[in-house]
């Protein structure tokens, strides 16, 4: 186990670091920053020399991979942290230093256990892309397939453990400190995050998560999913399909190749809204490096390590709600969320219902540039403390992926409204599966599946009920110590007794 000591020096130091980099000037001289925090900054950059113009993604990438995975993420929101921080943050998506060729290949022919040239007429030297998990090498085939082969990057499960482990640190004394921290549940959120970091680090999962979203969004045909290698992709080592096409961070470039960005927009959309309301399963790492543009206005999306997962239980919840946001039904959304058991039963729907409208009314048919999901859920945040909600860690991924679409879907058409664009999806899928048609549907399925175990429950019940005259069930016998009681044998026959009639009652009842 790591010392206490050592989790504190960690932090120590990444304070250093981005105090170094320029990057706490914002929380230095913000006026609603607490002056105890003001301190500690201060007290973080004494004797640095700090730069004029903050270099945000040097922070992130001197402090390690699960700080860069922290830097992607605040890339697409520049309302939050500014033009241009996003703007800087860019470069951690694909353009980190690369790992020489050198390292690269001998952790392709580890993960082979040969030489990769039995598998490639040649992989590039020059990776395409360097992320913080992994580079990435145009490649091809000894068949003559155009593929990228995705490596990971030696020691970096290393390095994600130890931030990992440090983090659930700190969100333990967070939850020991502040009883609106336990509230928060900041320790089972980390530890969501440890369970996607496994998760990503395994590139035989990402090649199953891959086929998974390829089969699931056959009904979205402007959505590509790239085939999966599966011969040529290890733990270590994944191939893919490789995709032609313009990220859709260069929306110069989209321009000029004449792509409809408003279209592109809408395609994003609604592929997330069918991933995470129709399936259950989205993919939950849509940053613009991770997004390229192809011919016909469709989209291919790569990097498949991070996925979310939703039961239908609660994408039915999730779809009343966004549908109940954007036609104004409040008390309804009020209602699911006590249902769901987010809101404790000790309070009032309807008040809760009026603060739901508080948050969501002045946001209605407003465009993103004057509205967005990432306001609308800074303003449901802000009530949850009234109401006692504590925090849902299996909603906290989703919620991260809709404000990243958000963030790539207004940079490619600044005036959609996502309210608009949901609204014809969600109203479809409630629909479908709240409809009369789904609630006969499913009485169907449940009888069904009643009546097929129908022979069994009977097998089951002859087994333990014999016929007359039939053997009745052998029971389990445990073996019998004999023990001598305080008060003789008197108190031995009273034992025995009481034996022998929990043996009776458990033939008679059993």
């Amino acid at each position: 186990m790591t010392a206490s000591t050592t989790h504190v020096w960690r932090l120590l130091r990444w304070g250093r670091i981005l105090a170094r980099h320029g990057a706490l000037k914002g929380i230095e001289r913000d006026p609603n920053t607490p002056p105890p925090l003001r301190r500690l900054v201060r007290l973080a950059r004494v004797g640095a020399r700090v730069p004029t113009v903050p270099r945000y993604a040097d922070a992130f990438q001197a402090i390690g991979p699960a700080a860069i995975k922290l830097g992607q993420t605040l890339a697409t929101r520049p309302d939050i942290v500014g033009e241009d921080a996003a703007r800087d943050l860019l470069r951690l998506q694909d353009q980190l230093p690369a790992v020489p060729f050198e390292t690269i290949h001998a952790a392709i022919s580890a993960s082979y256990g040969r030489d990769p040239a039995g598998l490639f007429q040649r992989i590039e030297q020059t990776p395409v892309g360097a992320a913080s998990i992994a580079q990435v090498h145009r490649a091809v085939t000894t068949d003559g397939r155009q593929v990228a082969v995705k490596v990971l990057r030696p020691g970096v499960e290393e390095d994600f453990a130890q931030a990992i482990d440090t983090y659930q640190w700190a969100a333990a004394q967070l939850e020991h400190l502040s009883p609106e921290a336990r509230r928060l549940r900041p320790r089972l959120t980390i530890e969501n995050f440890r369970r996607w970091s496994l998760r990503e680090l395994n590139f035989r999962r990402e090649a199953a998560s891959a086929s998974e979203l390829a089969e699931s969004m056959t009904a979205e045909p402007d959505f590509v999913v790239p085939a999966v290698d599966w011969a040529r992709s290890t733990a270590r080592v994944l191939t893919i399909e490789w995709i032609d096409g313009i990220k859709l961070s260069d929306r110069e470039a989209l321009i000029a190749a004449g792509y409809d960005l408003p279209k592109l927009a809408q395609t994003l959309v609604r592929a997330f809204l069918r991933q995470a309301i129709a399936e259950g399963f989205f993919h939950a790492d849509m940053h613009q490096g991770n997004l390229f543009a192809l011919p016909g206005d469709r989209i291919a999306a790569i990097d498949f390590g991070i996925m979310g997962r939703i039961d239908r239980r609660a994408r039915v919840w999730l779809a009343e709600i966004l549908y109940g946001l954007i036609t104004g039904n409040y008390k309804r959304v009020a209602e699911i969320h006590f249902e769901a058991g987010y809101v404790p039963p000790h309070h009032n729907v309807a008040e809760f219902a009026t603060a739901l409208r508080a948050v969501g009314e002045p946001m209605r048919g407003l465009p993103v540039k004057d509205m967005s999901i990432g306001m609308m859920l800074d303003g449901l945040f802000s009530i949850t403390r009234d109401f006692d909600m504590v925090t849902q860690p299996h909603l906290l991924l989703l919620q991260k992926t809709m404000v990243m679409v958000e963030g790539v879907a207004t940079s490619l058409d600044p005036e959609i409204n996502l309210w608009d664009s949901a609204a014809p999806f969600v109203r479809e899928w409630i629909r479908t599966e709240l409809g009369p048609e789904a609630a006969i549907a499913d009485r169907l399925i449940l009888d069904f599946r009643t009546l097929a175990g129908l022979p069994d429950l009977i097998r089951r019940i002859e087994a333990r009920y014999p016929a007359p005259g039939g053997e009745p069930p052998a029971l389990p016998l445990r073996e019998v110590e004999v023990v001598r009681l305080g008060g003789g044998w008197r108190y031995g026959v009273v034992a025995a007794i009481a034996a022998a009639a929990g043996v009776a009652a458990t033939l008679i009842f059993g």
